[in-house]
């Protein structure tokens, strides 16, 4: 077993300390220990889901610009529905539904893209599968 698969069992906490520790004994060795951790993913803030959480919290920020900006002017940023400009009014409100719509239109590509994917793998799978010996059981004899 190798060592990183032995600190990927004892999981967060022991490649904290190992960075630690490669911090206390020489800080080029922490230093290497840490871009390793976060390169491979290991702290969950690597390449892995990196999309999705942006569009997750993207969408929870719309969510929640959304909902400022339907509020009168005690909450938020102090800004009510007008800014007493309908020009910028009108420009604010086309863009926000301008972004909403790329917003809704790149997550369903997101999922057609995933889709794809899925569906060439079950494909290979059943190509793979029809392409198998057939497995050797009882048969009967030809007399």
């Amino acid at each position: 077993m190798t060592l990183t698969a032995k600190m990927d069992e004892l999981g967060k906490p022991a490649w904290i300390a190992a960075t630690v520790l490669g911090f206390v004994i020489w800080w080029p060795v922490g230093l290497a220990t840490l871009a390793f951790v976060i390169w491979s993913g290991r702290m969950g803030c690597g390449y892995q889901g990196h999309w999705n959480n942006r569009m997750e919290r993207m969408q929870a920020k719309m969510d929640r610009l959304r909902e400022r900006m339907g509020q009168g002017g005690g909450g938020g940023w102090g800004f009510g529905p007008s800014s007493g400009n309908r020009a910028f009014d009108e420009y604010r409100s086309e863009t926000l539904r301008r972004l909403e719509e790329e917003q809704r239109e790149f997550r369903d590509f997101l999922g057609r893209l995933r889709m794809a994917k899925d569906k060439a793998e079950f494909d290979q799978f059943m190509a793979e599968r029809r392409n198998r010996p057939a497995e050797s059981g009882p048969q009967p004899q030809a007399q």
